[in-house]
């Protein structure tokens, strides 16, 4: 009964998909954030990428994880 119980919940779920987005949206800036606190360094061919645009895509995933997961609550 407790499977029943939790497949019938998965079922009323709003917007499933807006969650799985909005958790990929977190792991990705928790990777950038990860690269810019451990200050991990990343080349391209010949040239070093910065850490700021690690730091912008923390704020741009994290809120955009932030207005799914709003999103979806509605």
């Amino acid at each position: 009964n407790r499977g029943v119980g939790a497949l019938r919940r998965m079922l009323k779920m709003k917007k499933p998909a807006s969650l799985v987005a909005a958790i990929l949206f977190w792991l990705i800036a928790l990777a950038q954030l990860l690269r810019v606190l451990l200050q991990v360094r990343v080349t391209a061919g010949t040239q070093d990428i910065p850490l700021w645009p690690s730091a912008v895509a923390f704020i741009v995933f994290g809120a955009l994880g932030i207005w799914l997961w709003r999103e979806r609550r509605e």
